[in-house]
């Protein structure tokens, strides 16, 4: 046994305590406190809040550019009794975004900077006894550029969004001083099948004035609870100090090994008792016997066996409730993750609460966890200490876990520089320099308090890291790569991770980060980069999947994202959300996780029909529609309606076949050898524009997919050249902001949901037809004007006219048929933000000349992003 003694110091300790009630005496005492407390945004007007809380949950999603950061103020009540004078006590907060001050009954006890990572404090002294204590916090959400993260993909929801906690423990505890940790670290030794064992190292405080005696007891438990190792130490704890105790256990001879396919646990219980036998602390945590190692040619190995990494990245918040998610529902974000297969989790970009860890333990899933350093370094001595005391928190708090195999503190920290064409060259490269500086920093840091895990940190697509040399720091290097939606080709990803691999073949790496936005709303047959459709977003991670799985040197993957997620700044299909995700914002699978299941979980037989998101859908003549079929199983049999009609060989876990619909529902079942599925998908199919079975018809001008417009219930259909018989334009273009893309405008739609309808549109076109019967019809024309940006200020006359966005003044007269609708059309003008406009009017049609919607120019080029018909009699 190894001893050493700390003696008390002055500054306020951070402290962490998990306590586990679960002895007959347990004088520890641990209570949540979130409810009941009073929240104001200016200290005067308060309102009653429980926790966890935070102050952005709307104001994040509306259509007001930015959300509120800066201050906001909590105070609560506790009675603490007489009868826990004697004991040490302690506030606990779990995680407040982003710099957190305390006081209690007036007295400031602490401040806290980083948003993701615990913290206590010592309150000890200012407490009264029977009475109540008053507890004030403020948090302060602002940009603050000592404090990481400064500038991210997603939202900063201002607040106490994690529990908080008040503890009161005897004076001789387990530390709760030593960076918010559990005051102790599980480390292994002589891991291998044939024996494994354990060293702890346990902190203990005695705040006592006087010298202490106690017994420390180490018992190490299978999954059955039966004891299979123990060891009680006899202690001697000087007067006012902190003592670091390490005790070796006995080795276990043949223990079962920790990983994805068998995560088995072993536990670890801590009793710390006085001489008599008074439970004085208790604490536990998970064990789990493995050894990893990642091979620059060969990969990740886990128990000396190769295994290749294919999971997901995560973000902590849900929608409609920002970060404030109860934790029952976060755990089932890690049962999702597992059920379809992944053995990986990234953490991203900031350290989640434990109790997820506690489930990657259970269920077997490989961890990288790391600190929000994005995008951007300060060149400030503020910003490094915090950066590393962040870092020196997260690996305390969250060493403990069997699963933590990957330790990382910086994102794609070169961004902002890549794209800065603002500062001066001598600027950049001092930025350079103090980025790399930090990193090693961090670095040391985390290999000194980490021996036994594998640093690592992400990249983006850029040669500034190979330049800097800082992509040679860390064990492993991510790479969050977007081939095929913000650059180039989706085969691209192979291309360039064979030239990393010649270029710098002792450097381990992985894909980090991968994927397209996804919109549920949007499908079509004819995917394209940047179109927000389901089937791109199948395609995209079909192609990566196949091009890492091939590649032994990859270490693996971890798609971006498990879910959508919030990020204010974004204008995608669905403004202020992150749509990359394999799921919807509120967990609703998107078709391409159950490809991922069929790829990734041979534990049961499985099979999935991709095509839920087809209702609604309308066809025209004898147009079938391709669905893809997902199993895990070798063939498959697709009968439409009861009727038998093909078997599908399945390869790379899906197949497709066209599905001849008829209209009505359509009942699709796919049987294989070992189970089935079933879907039902109501479609429209027409013979013409007739108007016999259906009163509404709507085409979403401008695009090449299908959209299900959820506020108006009906599903547009794509854009086409006019065809006789039908309906289309015949003139104009497609417009894209950006010819890369094939989505119209990236911006969000004021006063509308319905943005797919209105980001695309055709510029230029002057008549569009319809070949509609003779009868009275409502018709809508949904408009935006696409050269002006958000703002959040409404422009004047003058203003639009000099914004430089507006490279030509558009005005255009609307009729329909020879029925004028709207005069000198001015968008910029009448609308000069970026409204969504619907353009209504009740037209007859009676020469059997159909509909002709006729754009006529006066200045610039008309715009037109879409149409629905209806059909009033």
């Amino acid at each position: 046994m190894k001893f050493r003694n700390t003696f008390k110091t002055n500054y306020i300790a951070l402290i962490f305590i998990w306590v586990i009630s679960c002895g007959p005496v347990l004088l520890a005492q641990n209570s949540m406190i979130n409810s009941g407390w009073q929240f104001s945004e200016d200290h005067t007007q308060w309102e009653a809040v429980n926790l966890p809380h935070t102050w952005n949950i709307n104001d994040a999603f509306d259509d007001q550019p930015g959300y509120r950061r800066g201050l906001g103020y909590y105070k609560k009540q506790v009675f603490i009794s007489s009868e826990e004078k004697d004991k040490k006590h302690y506030l606990k907060f779990n995680g407040v975004v982003q710099e957190a001050t305390v006081f209690v009954n007036g007295k400031q006890i602490g401040n806290h900077k980083g948003g993701y990572t615990a913290f206590n404090f010592d309150i000890s002294a200012v407490v009264n006894f029977d009475t109540y204590n008053l507890i004030e916090v403020t948090v302060d959400n602002s940009y603050n550029k000592n404090i990481p993260p400064i500038d991210a993909d997603f939202t900063f929801y201002g607040g106490i969004y994690r529990d908080v906690e008040l503890i009161a423990l005897p004076k001789q505890h387990l530390s709760l001083d030593d960076f918010a940790s559990d005051g102790f670290y599980v480390n292994y030794y002589d891991v291998s099948e044939e024996k494994a064992g354990v060293e702890v190292t346990s902190i203990i405080n005695n705040r006592a004035v006087t010298n202490s005696k106690v017994k420390l007891r180490l018992d190490i438990l299978d999954a059955d609870g039966t004891v299979v190792k123990t060891r009680t130490e006899s202690l001697k704890l000087p007067a006012e100090t902190s003592n670091e105790f390490k005790i070796k256990l006995p080795e276990i001879y043949n223990p079962k090994l920790w990983s994805p396919e068998t995560p088995y646990l072993y536990q670890l219980k801590i009793i710390l008792t006085d001489e008599k036998g008074l439970v004085l602390d208790r604490r536990h945590t998970n064990i789990g016997f493995r050894w990893v190692r990642v091979d620059a040619e060969k990969g990740f190995f886990l128990n000396g066996k190769p295994l290749k990494l294919v999971g997901v990245n995560r973000h902590q918040d849900f929608k409609g409730l920002g970060n404030t998610v109860p934790i029952e529902l976060q755990k089932k974000d890690i049962e999702i993750i597992k059920n379809m297969g992944g053995n990986f989790l990234r953490f991203a970009h900031y350290p989640h609460a434990r109790e997820l860890y506690d489930m990657c333990d259970k269920l077997g899933i490989v961890v990288w966890t790391e600190i929000p350093i994005v995008n951007v370094v300060t060149n400030s001595e503020a910003f490094f200490n915090t950066s590393l005391e962040m870092q020196k928190e997260h690996i305390k708090q969250y060493y403990n876990h069997p699963s933590v195999v990957m330790i990382g503190y910086m994102n794609e920290i070169l961004l902002r520089l890549s794209f800065d064409n603002k500062s001066s060259e001598s600027d950049k490269e001092t930025l350079k320099t103090v980025s790399v500086k930090l990193a090693t920093q961090l670095e040391d840091v985390t290999r000194k308090l980490a021996p036994n895990h594998i640093t690592v940190m992400a990249l983006h697509f850029s040669e500034l890291y190979n330049e800097t040399g800082i992509a040679d720091i860390p064990m492993l290097i991510g790479w969050n790569l977007y081939f095929g939606w913000y650059h180039d080709k989706i085969q691209d990803l192979g291309v360039f991770l064979d030239e990393q691999h010649k270029r710098y073949p002792k450097r381990p790496i992985l894909v980090s980060e991968y994927g397209p936005g996804a919109d549920a709303r949007i499908f079509t047959p004819t995917p394209k980069k940047y179109d927000f459709s389901l089937d791109y977003q199948l395609l995209l991670h079909q192609g990566y999947y196949n091009q890492v799985a091939t590649r032994d040197f990859v270490v693996g993957m971890s798609a971006w994202n498990y879910a959508d997620f919030g990020s204010e700044f974004r204008g995608d299909a669905i403004p202020h959300v992150n749509q990359k995700g394999l799921l919807q914002y509120d967990r609703t699978p998107k078709e391409v996780y159950y490809w991922y299941k069929a790829v990734l979980n041979k534990s049961m037989p499985f099979v999935h029909i991709a095509a839920d998101y087809l209702s609604g859908m309308t066809l025209f003549g004898n147009e079938t529609y391709p669905v893809q079929i997902y199993s895990n199983q070798d063939m498959v049999s697709v009968y439409l309606n009861d009727k038998k009609l093909k078997e599908l060989t399945i390869k790379d876990g899906f197949s497709t076949i066209d599905i001849p619909f008829e209209n009505g529902l359509n009942r699709i079942k796919v049987v294989s050898e070992n189970t089935s599925d079933e879907q039902t998908v109501e479609v429209l199919r027409v013979n013409s524009l007739d108007f016999e079975n259906f009163n509404r018809f709507g085409i979403n001008i401008g695009s090449h997919f299908y959209f299900t417009d959820e506020a108006q219930h009906i599903t547009f259909v794509p854009d086409q050249k006019y065809k006789s018989g039908w309906f289309g334009y015949l003139d104009g273009d497609i417009f894209n902001i950006n010819e890369e893309k094939h989505q119209g405008i990236p911006y969000d739609i004021k006063n509308t949901t319905s943005e797919p309808l209105y980001q695309t549109m055709l510029e230029g076109c002057t008549t569009y037809k319809a070949d509609i019967p003779n009868g009275n019809y409502k018709v809508s024309l949904f408009f935006v004007e696409p050269q002006i940006k958000p703002t959040s200020d409404l422009y004047s006359l003058k203003a639009a006219k000099n914004n430089s966005e507006v490279k030509k003044q558009r005005i255009f007269d609307v009729y329909l048929n020879k029925q004028l609708v709207e005069k000198q059309f001015n968008m910029a003008h009448a609308y000069p933000e970026k409204y969504g406009i619907t353009n209504t009017a009740v037209v007859t049609v009676d020469t059997n000349e159909g509909l002709t919607i006729s754009l006529k120019p006066i200045e610039g080029t008309p715009v037109i992003s879409g149409v629905l018909i209806e059909k009033l009699d």
